[in-house]
């Protein structure tokens, strides 16, 4: 099969190619630079270019190389995808498109923009999406200039809008959760990792984020689900949700990441008020973002690749080696955890 892949290169893209490659399809990627790329395989094809600047300048290319199917790994707003769902009609046998969890309205309760109760969950690929557009979008519009400008046009319930609603052209689209493993700008498990690394013999939680349910997924086994549903013509027309079943709270996924790590602490949940406000949770935290991938599972087949616990031993021994810089103090008031700490055994 002929894959050709819009973005690919940080994270979760670079395991996607390996893997796509090892099964035998001819890839094309579409990036803007070289640079950093060489755990790809020198097999794959590279045009380069931005996509909000050139992309539809690269249309001979890409027609050129004649995708059965195109995945793209990062559209952001409803332009992207109506660009690519116009390049590509006609050219292509079907569009897998990346979307996020966070179409779903609980995550929309969760940020603060969506009123009423908590939604019911697991949330499946059926369960009510967010009423309010533009998650990302302050009463302000952010300058031309700002790095951030792209998060006010960001939402992923357009670009599915875009994709799934083209009739001569089908889509795919895989609803990602949190993703932890090597790679992780964002670096989810090294605040816990740095405080069982400095020798804190207790990690303090509140009792409502301890409680706190969030699907999550290791980067090599959302590889493999997005490998399998682009090459799988069964997915199209199809929605998918990605993550690992069951979801953990938060607190035992800490301890599933202190007995990857080697710590042999204490977890101590408290009441929301005594800890320090960089540990209190917020109260829409009430509402848990559960997901369930059994949809994918069923129609498709896909399994784990990775078990959890080997997972996060790749991922604690890849934080250690790649701690991020540079740290915010505020996040690690020992002084201040130590005295909550105090205040509790104390009562």
């Amino acid at each position: 099969m002929r894959i050709l892949i819009l973005g690919g290169t940080r994270f979760i893209g670079p395991p996607t190619v390996r893997r796509l490659h090892a099964q035998g399809h001819t890839l094309a990627l579409f990036h803007r630079t070289r640079t950093d790329n060489a755990d790809l395989p020198a097999e794959v094809t590279h045009i380069l270019g931005n996509r909000r600047e050139d992309f539809e300048a690269h249309a001979p290319a890409f027609r050129d190389f004649e995708p059965d199917v195109v995945l793209d790994m990062f559209p952001i707003t409803e332009a992207d995808a109506q660009a690519v769902m116009r390049l590509f009609t006609g050219y292509a046998g079907r569009v897998v498109a990346i979307s996020s969890q966070d179409v779903y309205k609980a995550y929309g309760v969760i940020n603060g923009t969506e009123s009423g109760p908590p939604v019911a969950v697991p949330l499946t690929e059926d369960s009510p999406l967010r009423d309010k557009l533009y998650p990302y979008r302050g009463p302000t519009p952010r300058a031309d200039d700002d790095p951030m400008r792209w998060a006010d046009d960001y939402d992923k319930i357009l670009v599915e809008r875009a994709v799934m609603g083209d009739p001569a052209l089908p889509g795919t689209v895989l609803r990602l959760p949190m993703i932890y493993g090597p790679g992780d700008y964002q670096h989810r498990l090294y605040p816990y990792l740095k405080r069982m690394d400095d020798g804190r013999s207790a990690i303090l939680l509140d009792d409502l984020g301890a409680g706190w349910l969030w699907t999550r997924d290791y980067v090599e086994n959302t590889a493999a689900a997005i490998a399998l549903a682009a090459t799988d013509p069964r997915a199209a027309g199809r929605v998918y949700n990605l993550g690992e079943m069951p979801a953990l709270t938060l607190a035992e996924w800490v301890r599933a990441i202190g007995e990857a790590a080697g710590w042999t602490g204490e977890i101590v949940i408290a009441p929301n008020p005594t800890l320090p406000e960089a540990l209190q949770s917020p109260p829409t935290l009430a509402q848990d973002l559960v997901a369930s991938s059994e949809r994918i599972r069923a129609e498709l087949g896909y399994h784990e690749v990775v078990p959890q616990a080997e997972a996060l031993r790749r991922t604690v021994a890849w934080e250690r080696a790649h701690p991020p810089q540079p740290l915010d103090p505020q996040q690690y008031d020992y002084a201040a955890e130590d005295e909550a700490l105090y205040r509790l055994r104390q009562a």
